[in-house]
């Protein structure tokens, strides 16, 4: 302001000193006329003659004026900007939001999108409450509405320390104490792994497992009459426990393969060698039922040959001990052998520091809640210890061994079950002890903000993908109505959105019947994982899609009968419980429970389930076919029907049947009959070796020697499911 009034000043002071000059080159003549005029005009003539003080109270009253002018212009501009500028609000946005989140971020309708957007570039029709709007339009939208724009961006600007517990260096070889091996029985199904390792603990395990097949992994600490100690771990051999099996080989020592002499090399002997090899753990093969009279370990040896398990009789490394599980025979002679291999390995381990540990399996117990089979490694697990394995906690309550006998400690080599845990951590987590349960719970925390940080960034990608997805189809949609003016394109849109016809009660019954919600439960999480495993197979979503609605660990809930009632699902069980409230409940709300002890069986009854839900199938049965021997043509009224004469050749028609007409081996015709004549009477069936006439009830349909006439009747048949799991 102040330059513009000393602007002002400077320019009325110019002109001023111009006038006056101006009239000291004038005064002279006006000199010269003023007696004249001062006696007609007075006032003029004094007008004329004008002070130059009076020129500067002129130019000072007219700046102050000015002055005024400029302060209150200046006023009510700032006042103005302070109001527009508290009256604007900030709205948080991000790529790729959608019309009705940022209608809520603005605190208005979604009309208001739509009005806001009118007149521009954009196609308001093809927008919907969740179509994603680009950059351009989230600023045009906001700018229109007064409102300041703010981009949200994702919590992982905000770096944070990372609080993970990890595993402490390597131990100096002078701390190391000698410990026991662990020893994993892997071999194909139903070769005797459990049977023999029942022999070496005197248990009765194989006697407790559902068909004889075991289920999921058991570790065992057995000790011999030498006074060694074995720890042993006890796999499935099933088809549907690879993950299991690969897990067993990971946090073993010594790989005893077992391998039935009448059976041989099977899949899932081949399997187990292959984890041997990726974990670089040595074998020691087993020939089991040795006592039969058909078992020949010669063949065995020469077949393990294909797979680089060369045994010592032929010039290899690998021990090979015959055995027999179910009679006891050279059991001895086997854990001798794998003692030996033990002691060329030279297991040694720290027992002193912090545990540092695996999980082997995890389940629920409803006495003791969850609860884990670990095999510690490192250090001496007591009660009390802070542990820390995946995304969950302990605080040790309580230990015991494979007997449920309490232990007071677990040192390197042993398997303990563990109680204590907040939350249930899966197979396979490595389990790692801290100094206290605030240090716990910050580990905790960090590996949860670690997934959800991953998570965010898969989301965000999943975003901008749609959102390409989306331009595309837009730009594309675009293209089509290019051409058309504005009547033409509503009016194909009207075409369209009428041909979307809602779908009836009918269509919507159908369409639910093509899928399949399902909940899983399992006794523990290897079972759990080893089904869902199962699932990743299945590849026949155009019949049937199959949705996983839920699983988890434990006996089934009233939670899960009203997930399966929202769905329309069904339950499945796998070595759980569902109790008689639960069984009235599902049985009251039309859910279906099915509760199985064998994981083939629960496949098995998931495959039937799958097939009831697809449609029929229709199948022809032939009932008689006959062959053309004639074609004429008969009157009725003034139009003439063409007749075939034929013969029957195998079986017999009958007229309320269906039949097809086939020349040259295709079909030309399907339909039925509107008379069929022997002679000259109307019979409704004709059987083999009689001659008959008929006629179809399509007219244009022509006759010709040589064609077949097939009698057939249509059955529905209940469809199968073509997927396959592999066993």
């Amino acid at each position: 302001m102040n330059q513009k009034i000393l602007k002002l000043e400077n320019l009325l002071r110019f002109r001023t000193l111009c006038r006056q000059l101006h009239g000291l080159g004038q005064r002279r003549p006006l000199a010269q006329w003023r007696h004249l005029f001062s006696s007609v005009y007075p006032v003029w003539t004094a007008q004329l003659c004008v002070r130059p003080w009076q020129t500067d109270v002129l130019i000072g009253a007219a700046l102050s004026q000015y002055r005024l002018l400029v302060t209150k212009k200046e006023e009510r501009l700032r006042k103005s900007q302070l109001s527009s500028t508290k009256s604007k609000k900030e709205v948080e946005v991000w790529i790729g939001i959608t019309v009705e989140e940022l209608a809520r971020a603005m605190d208005k309708d979604i009309d208001y999108i739509y009005e806001a957007l009118m007149n521009t570039a954009i196609d308001i029709d093809s927008l919907e409450a969740n179509s994603h709007l680009d950059e351009v339009w989230i600023k045009e939208v906001i700018k229109k509405a007064g409102m300041k724009i703010k981009w949200s961006k994702l919590k992982q600007d905000k770096v944070r320390e990372n609080r993970d517990a990890v595993r402490r260096p390597q131990a100096d070889a002078a701390l190391l104490t000698p410990r026991s091996p662990v020893v994993t029985i892997m071999g194909h199904v139903d070769h005797g792994k459990t049977t023999l390792l029942d022999k070496l603990r005197k248990t009765q395990v194989a006697a407790m497992e559902a068909g004889g097949i075991t289920q999921h992994i058991g570790a065992f600490l057995v000790s011999l009459p030498s006074g060694e100690k074995i720890t042993f771990l006890d796999t499935p051999g099933h088809a549907a426990f690879s993950a299991m099996r690969a897990r067993g080989a990971q946090v073993t020592d010594i790989i005893i393969l077992v391998v039935a002499a009448d059976d041989g090399v099977m899949k899932q002997t081949v399997e187990s060698i292959q984890h041997a090899k990726d974990a670089q753990v040595p074998i020691v093969l087993a020939i089991n039922k040795c006592d039969k009279a058909e078992a020949d370990p010669e063949k065995v040896k020469k077949e393990l040959l294909a797979y680089d398990v060369v045994c010592e009789d032929y010039g290899g490394d690998v021990q090979a001990v015959h055995v027999s599980a179910l009679t006891g025979d050279n059991l001895m002679a086997l854990a001798e052998a794998t003692i030996a291999l033990a002691e060329m390995l030279e297991l040694k381990a720290d027992p002193t520091g912090p545990v540092e540990g695996t999980v082997i399996e995890s389940f629920t117990d409803k006495g003791r809640g969850p609860v884990t089979t670990a095999i510690i490694q490192r250090g001496t697990l007591r009660k009390g210890s802070i542990l820390v394995a995946g995304k969950s906690w302990a605080k040790v309550r309580l230990m015991f061994d494979e007997n449920g006998k309490t232990v007071n400690e677990a040192s390197p080599s042993m398997p303990v079950g563990i109680t204590g845990w907040r939350d249930l951590p899966s197979a396979g987590d490595e389990i790692l002890e801290v100094e206290s349960e605030p240090r716990a719970r910050e580990v905790v925390d960090w590996r949860k903000y670690e997934q959800e940080q991953e998570k965010n960034i898969e989301d965000l990608k999943m975003i901008e993908e749609k959102r390409k997805e989306h331009q595309e189809a837009h730009r594309k949609a675009r293209e089509k109505y290019g051409t058309l003016n504005w009547k033409e394109r509503s009016f194909m849109k009207y075409q369209e959105k009428k041909e979307q016809k809602p779908l009836k009660s009918k269509e919507k019954t159908e369409r639910d019947s093509n899928v399949l919600p399902i909940i899983i439960k399992g006794d523990v999480d290897g079972s759990v994982e080893a089904i869902l495993n199962i699932m990743d197979t299945y590849d026949a979503s155009h019949e049937c899609e199959l949705e996983l609605v839920h699983f988890g660990v434990g006996d089934i809930s009233e939670n899960d009968v009203n997930l399966a009632e929202t769905f329309r699902g069904v339950i499945y069980g796998f070595n759980v419980n569902a109790g008689n409230v639960i069984q009235q409940s599902a049985a009251k709300k039309r859910v279906k429970i099915k509760l199985h002890k064998i994981i083939y069986r629960l496949v098995e009854d998931l495959q039937e389930e799958l097939s009831s839900r697809l449609p029929c199938t229709v199948e022809e049965h032939p009932i008689g076919e006959a062959s053309i021997l004639a074609t004429f043509s008969v009157a009725e009224g003034k139009k003439k029907v063409p007749v075939a004469g034929c013969r029957v050749q195998k079986g017999q028609l009958e007229k309320q049947k269906k039949f097809k007409l086939i020349r040259n081996g295709h079909v030309i015709w399907k339909g039925s009959l509107t008379s069929l004549k022997h002679h000259k009477d109307d019979v409704s069936v004709i059987k083999t070796g009689m001659d008959c006439g008929l006629s179809l009830d399509e007219e244009k349909i022509e006759f010709k020697v040589g064609d077949e006439i097939v009698c057939y009747e249509e059955k529905e048949v209940l469809a199968k499911t073509s997927w396959d799991p592999g066993f």
